[in-house]
């Protein structure tokens, strides 16, 4: 499958400040990848030099292969950009209606190429969802979005591959399948016999036993052993919730992961 953004080593500085340092990003053509990090990360600068609008100080960049920065008004015919603050000369517009004018423009050209750094900020909840429904669209065509978004539940419902990126590196990039493994599994069980062992399991965390009902989470690696206990005993209702990215996110920013229905906000965090 060919390569809509081909990122190896990529490096920037501003000063004593290292913005990229040695960033990998890959985004085959026709699928939508998410773009993952907290305020300082390294994305928009990751955006700015793609568009040719900075120049890299080391590494290479190609994008529609082509190269940003020797031929970027070519490259510009080829793809619609949109910022997270929109800025148009009708100055009595909100921020929302804004970025509202960017992403129909945006939506409406004919590019190959979408690219939208935090293209949300400022949507109400039902154009958020709008938004959704336009995206689920595009990559029925077969068009390639690069989204840059703080919203987890937005980058987990729309795109395929997810990149997060931390201290202007890449830390983990796949498809939520592939990076799922890298975190528990929550496990709520109602079992006919009391489950022995299970204090003993490897891989277990936060047991909570009552009775005949069994709360906890599983390393993936151990997900069979735990099973087979719970079985034994006589499963009587199973409740498997999978990790979610907030927390694969929150693994690599805060080493740790939260509790199961809680809010978390990243959005405040900075690498």
């Amino acid at each position: 499958m060919s390569k809509a953004i081909d990122v190896a080593g990529l490096r920037k500085s501003y000063g004593k400040v290292t913005a990229l340092d040695g960033l990998d990003l890959n985004v085959a053509s026709g699928e939508v990848h998410g773009f993952l990090g907290p305020n300082g990360a390294g994305k928009t600068t990751t955006i700015r030099i793609l568009l040719g609008l900075l120049r890299s100080d080391g590494g290479s960049a190609r994008l529609l292969g082509g190269d940003p920065w020797t031929e970027a008004t070519t490259l510009h015919r080829r793809l619609a950009y949109v910022p997270g603050d929109v800025t148009v000369k009708a100055r009595a517009y909100s921020k929302g209606n804004r970025q509202k004018v960017a992403l129909i423009a945006a939506l409406a050209s004919d590019v190959e190429l979408l690219m939208l750094d935090e293209p949300t900020a400022g949507l109400d909840p039902l154009m958020e969802a709008a938004f959704r429904a336009c995206i689920t669209e595009e990559r029925g065509r077969g068009r390639t979005v690069l989204l840059s978004s703080h919203i987890l539940s937005e980058v987990e419902a729309l795109c395929d591959r997810v990149t997060i990126i931390r201290r202007g590196r890449a830390v983990e990039s796949g498809t939520l399948a592939d990076l799922r493994h890298l975190t528990r599994t929550s496990i709520s069980a109602e079992l006919a016999a009391p489950p022995e062992g299970l204090d003993r399991l490897p891989g277990i965390h936060g047991l909570v036993v009552e009775g005949l009902r069994v709360r906890c989470e599983v390393d993936t690696d151990k997900l069979d052993g735990l099973l087979r206990i719970l079985t034994a005993a006589g499963v009587r209702s199973l409740v498997s919730q999978p990790p979610t990215l907030e927390e694969l996110f929150l693994r690599h920013y805060t080493g740790e992961e939260p509790a199961r229905g809680v809010a978390q906000d990243t959005a405040g965090a900075r690498a």
